[in-house]
């Protein structure tokens, strides 16, 4: 009757998800233009090249501006992404060629210079969209060559910006950007100059229709080099999956075969024999463990995190997330977590109960607070550093209020229902067998047996199994790369799930055949401790692969990947303890317990 009863609220679920993003694509039916009609074009952002979360608005750079600065309404998604879309200054009408055509002509004063300079030197990158396509491009060079001292260095401005469009019949179907190098503005002295900023834009007719024009930008991740690279790293997860599996099984199965032909013989010769092994500790392994709020909070927590990224990739498979579909992954990962909050309360309070818990209102704040409170502390330190900066990614009042006003009225009552409904499951713990009065005690084990040493053995196989595709998740995260091969990801998340689960099960033996009886928090800790290994290999990513620097960027880093690592970890604590549990409820039914 459970499992018919949790159906609706899934299929619920996942209606409202499709309604969320049935228009993502909306836009391929609108863009259809005559000769010299206007195409939207809008100035978006500028930023250190090796900062992605470091960008500023269009504007806050002394660039020509329009007479009406036009801000684009945007969605919420596209808010959380740094997007702040203004009405750029070049007008590029369709079929409409210009050369050579004036901007502006402007006076930069010492200060904008010494601005404009600093840009220069940092890398700075400017971001646009035209009918929807993006445009990049520097905003200016340094001049090294045969210098070494960096007070000789030469700072140029791009004066001159040449727009290639492609067209097909009435559609925009390409564009990029190319700076002029032989019209600079230099900068290197800090006194006014006069500038005269130019633009030229030319057409092509193109074959290419206009459902294929955003291709262009998911090829670079399905290049063959990439493609060999990924297919690599799918091959050694494989490997490391079946020589686990393999290996654990021959072991697990020898083992535990005999085990159950010395624990099935007859009562008179178990009488005779004092019992050893995990089949001695029958009377307390299904002792409940210690913190058992905080324990069916984690795993509510973590149940949540868990169905919220098997949606994620389905959205992903189904093809929502196309390149530069700006913000509709942060849109997804709001509505999404707002709408499993119900499965976290119930998982949550219906373990709770079983664990013979009895204040379920507490557990039910515990699970609401476990993974949004820190989330939640982590975006106030890094909101208050963007402000302090005048970042993009600063969150407006606006958009804090409508998060606020999803949790008030989306999530938390969802919670509560949730929590409500696993209360009144009444569901009891099933245990094979019955748990003693006093708890035996733990023989003295050697070091290596305790948790930390348990917890690095059972993190570094499933890490090793994904650290590959690792690599380009966080150049498209943390970087300018595009990930579209979302179905490779798809099957490396397999992987990792299956080998958490194995390598959590088979320590779990081992810990229960020393007569360790305490397996409940070892198993969620081994299951999620490749959370604390992939955020030692952000240390290893920020130092040797990346080029970021500065305060803002380090602590955006840093914070938002704990939040993230701290995710996996309440996420494969869950799969580790529910397989350890699964395996420990199996060998405990093939035996007798007295």
């Amino acid at each position: 009757m459970k499992s018919s009863g949790s159906r609706p609220s899934f299929l619920i679920i996942g209606v409202l998800i499709l309604c969320c993003f049935s228009q993502v694509r909306s836009d391929a039916s609108d863009h259809r233009y005559k000769d010299g009609d206007p195409v939207p074009l809008y100035a978006n952002k500028v930023g250190p090249f090796h900062n992605p979360s470091e960008t500023y608005r269009y504007f806050d750079l002394p660039f020509c501006s329009p007479d009406h600065v036009k801000e684009k309404k945007e969605a919420l998604g596209e808010v959380l992404n740094g997007d702040r879309l203004v009405s750029a200054p070049y007008k590029l009408n369709f079929k409409e060629e210009k050369d050579s055509s004036v901007v502006c002509k402007k006076k930069l004063s010492k200060d904008e210079v010494v601005i404009l300079r600093k840009a220069v030197d940092k890398d700075y990158y400017f971001q646009m969209y035209y009918d929807d396509l993006p445009i990049w491009g520097f905003i200016g060079k340094v001049e090294k060559e045969g210098k070494t001292d960096p007070s000789e260095y030469k700072y140029f401005l791009y004066k001159h910006i040449q727009f290639d469009a492609l067209y097909n019949k009435d559609r925009v179907i390409e564009i990029s950007a190319r700076m002029d190098p032989h019209s600079l503005l230099d900068l290197t002295e800090d006194k006014e100059v006069e500038a005269e900023f130019m633009y030229t834009v030319k057409w092509k007719e193109t074959d290419t229709p206009f459902e294929k024009r955003m291709d262009k930008y998911s090829m670079s991740s399905s290049l063959p080099h990439h493609l060999e690279i990924h297919w690599f790293s799918i091959i050694n997860s494989c490997v490391t999956v079946l020589l686990l599996t393999g290996f654990l099984a021959t072991i697990l199965m020898r083992v535990l075969k005999n085990d159950f032909i010395k624990y099935g013989q007859d009562e008179e010769a178990a009488d005779d024999q004092e019992e050893t092994g995990w089949k001695y500790i029958h009377g307390d392994v299904f002792r409940f463990p210690k913190y058992n709020s905080l324990f069916a909070a984690a795993i509510g927590s973590g149940t949540q995190l868990f169905t919220l990224t098997v949606f994620i990739f389905m959205l992903a498979l189904v093809g929502v997330f196309y390149p530069y579909n700006r913000g509709a992954l942060f849109t997804a990962l709001v509505v999404i977590y707002a709408l499993t909050s119900g499965i976290a309360g119930y998982m949550a309070t219906s373990f709770y109960c079983q664990l013979e818990g009895k204040n379920w209102v507490r557990n039910l704040l515990l699970t609401g607070c476990l993974f949004c409170g820190p989330l939640f502390l982590t975006f106030c330190f890094l909101n208050t550093v963007a402000i302090a900066y005048n970042a993009t990614a600063a969150l407006p009042f606006g958009t804090i209020v409508v998060i606020v006003l999803i949790w008030t009225l989306v999530t938390s009552p969802l919670l509560v229902l949730g929590g409500i409904a696993g209360k009144n499951s009444k569901a009891e713990f099933q245990a094979p067998c019955r748990t003693t009065k006093y708890p035996r005690e733990i023989p003295p084990l050697p070091w290596y047996r305790s948790a930390i040493p348990q917890m690095a053995m059972a993190g570094f196989l499933p890490f090793s199994a994904i650290y590959i595709e690792l690599y380009y998740i966080f150049a498209s995260v943390w970087g300018h790369r595009i990930y579209t091969i979302y179905s490779i990801l798809f099957i490396v998340f397999i992987i990792l799930l299956i080998v958490t689960a194995f390598i959590t099960v088979a320590l779990t033996y081992f810990q229960l055949a020393a007569e360790d009886h305490e397996w409940w928090w070892r198993s969620f800790l081994c299951g999620g401790s490749t959370g604390l290994f992939i955020y030692a290999y952000c240390l290893y990513y920020y130092y040797a692969r990346s080029d970021m620097s500065g305060f803002m960027q380090t602590s955006f880093f840093f914070g938002y990947m704990a939040c993230i690592c701290y995710g996996f970890f309440l996420m494969l604590g869950t799969v580790g303890f529910r397989a350890s549990l699964f395996f420990v409820r199996h060998i405990y039914k093939s035996i007798k317990c007295e």
